[in-house]
């Protein structure tokens, strides 16, 4: 019989665990901590899309004591609303505007950046303010920068013997002229993203070039443009999606007059606010919601397929 000070001096053996268990033990892990973000998108986001999708059938109005069964009526509506024709024609123009611009200027000035050295973060910083800036305020200001009677800009203009221009009350510039307040204000990201796109490319690929003989434009087509793919992809899809459902930029620019002059700066996002509370036809403006959302999807799909590059390194 094996004493106490023997049984003291034997090693604990530990069973190792098999790796099919440790394997299924990280999944359940992952899994359980992917559960609140996919309950959060559930509830947020899923749930009300397909109940606007419902209430799209519907004739439904708060103020009508009955919201009857209308099937497709709503979209049929839509075909025949010149409101909502204009609204997506702008929104449209909005996208066609902004996304190019300002992917090409964030583009421009993060190669301009990363060859600064001096005082670099607070040049970034400038750059990056715009974007932190609340969109309330930057509308102010964007309106009394353009102001027909005090505005900075048309000071500068007469300056300049021009007339002054009717920026934001001008049916054929109000839209550029707010195309050009998202454009300011998105231009810090876009910025952000390309110089985490640049830094990502490695050194030695420029350094190969060079020795080649290849000139900065060479380089700039045949090895940053393409190694920049994925960031650029993701630059124009997001920027499309954000073109698309633009609204606070619109309302607090034309306060006075949301979605005007004469209709010229309504976005989708807008008119749907707009049936929704200012009308209270909830069921039209699920209906308008619903081919947003459509426009939306097909627009990304689209762009990912024909956007997206790949290039071996």
């Amino acid at each position: 019989m094996a004493t106490t000070s023997e049984l003291r001096r034997e090693p604990v053996r530990v069973r190792p665990a098999r790796p099919g268990t440790l394997r299924r033990r990280q999944t359940r892990t992952a899994y359980t901590f992917l559960l609140v973000p996919l309950l959060f998108f559930l509830v947020v986001r899923f749930i009300p899309t397909f109940l606007a999708l419902r209430l799209s059938l519907f004739d439904w109005n708060i103020l009508k004591e009955q919201q009857p069964f209308v099937g497709l009526e709503n979209y049929r509506t839509l075909l025949e609303d010149e409101k909502f024709g204009q609204a997506l024609k702008n929104t449209a123009l909005y996208t066609v505007i902004g996304v190019p611009l300002q992917i090409a200027l964030g583009l421009i000035l993060a190669l301009m950046l990363g060859r600064i050295r001096a005082l670099r973060g607070l040049y970034r910083a400038l750059y990056f303010a715009p974007y932190v800036t609340p969109i309330v305020a930057a509308a102010w200001v964007w309106q009394w920068l353009f102001s027909p009677q005090f505005g900075p800009v048309n000071t500068v203009l007469m300056w300049l013997h021009i007339p002054p221009q009717a920026f934001l009350t001008s049916p054929h510039q109000a839209l550029a002229t707010t195309a050009g307040l998202v454009v300011w204000q998105n231009l810090g990201f876009q910025v952000v993203l390309f110089l985490a796109g640049l830094a990502a490319i490695p050194r030695s690929y420029y350094e190969a070039a060079e020795i080649d003989g290849a000139s900065g434009g060479q380089a700039f087509w045949r090895i940053t443009l393409p190694l920049l793919n994925p960031t650029i992809v993701f630059s124009v899809v997001t920027g499309t999606i954000s073109y698309l459902q633009l609204f606070t930029q619109v309302v607090n620019l034309n306060f006075t007059d949301q979605g005007g002059p004469l209709g010229s700066t309504m976005t989708v996002a807008l008119y749907i606010y707009q049936l929704a509370f200012g009308r209270y036809q909830m069921g039209y403006a699920s209906a308008v919601t619903v081919i947003l959302f459509v426009i939306i999807l097909a627009i990304t799909l689209l762009q990912l397929k024909f956007l997206t590059r790949r290039y071996d390194t």
